[in-house]
């Protein structure tokens, strides 16, 4: 009986929606959303990530400067719950993903070894 990989992918992608950490990370989102000094500030945070991000992938050095600034917005939007909410709903569905990718990529591991 042959498979359709899409039809099973389209499977897990209705059951992350409807998984738990989906759930909270999409009210989390919302919570952040709904506040507008938390979603500035959030805004900012995004965006100072992927600059870094970016100029990493480029090959580019990040300053001295731009690590500070990173880090203190870092501990900013950890001060605010709403955004502290999201972002541990952010890496709790990031493991979550992280897990189902080992899953998916265990057949060409065994096919071509670790």
């Amino acid at each position: 009986m042959a498979v359709n990989l899409y039809d099973a992918a389209y499977g897990l992608e209705t059951a992350i929606r409807q998984s738990e950490e989906y759930t909270q990370l999409k009210q989390s989102y919302a919570d952040v959303n709904a506040d507008d000094s938390a979603k500035k500030m959030f805004d900012h945070f995004r965006q100072v990530q992927m600059d870094i991000q970016q100029k990493q992938m480029m090959g580019q050095e990040i300053s001295q400067a731009e690590v500070e600034q990173a880090q203190q917005m870092v501990a900013l939007v950890q001060k605010n719950e709403k955004i502290s909410k999201l972002m541990q709903a952010e890496q709790r569905m990031g493991m979550v993903i992280g897990e189902l990718n080992q899953v998916i990529m265990k057949p060409l591991e065994e096919l071509y070894g670790k």
